[in-house]
């Protein structure tokens, strides 16, 4: 692939990403709850796991924005922390990533 195909996939991503936050945002403010109270107290249950998918949906958009801005740098295919290349495999799986898969390791322990 190369970098106007994964510069692609990320602004798909992006457009992605950001209707989900929207959508959790307007579930979240209940636009169009019901008006009976019964039902509003459902739908307001899951109002702490909405919370926890737009935080989760915030973090992916930051990724994404941070890998458009390494791709306008120059520095896409370059692993943040340690500088060796990424894996064209794992660019793939997850366009997104900063890190090689060595330095992805060390970062989750």
């Amino acid at each position: 692939m190369d970098i106007n195909q994964y510069k692609q996939t990320l602004l798909e991503l992006k457009d992605e990403v950001s209707g989900r936050i929207n959508a959790i945002d307007r579930d979240i403010r209940h636009e169009g709850m019901s008006a009976d109270w019964s039902e509003q107290a459902s739908e307001r249950e899951n109002d702490e796991v909405l919370e926890s998918l737009g935080n989760s949906s915030e973090q992916e958009l930051a990724m994404i924005k941070f890998a458009l801005h390494r791709i306008d740098n120059g520095n896409y295919f370059q692993c943040d922390s340690c500088g060796e290349d990424i894996p064209p495999a794992r660019l793939e799986l997850l366009p997104f990533t900063a890190h090689c898969v060595n330095c992805a390791e060390k970062i989750e322990e």
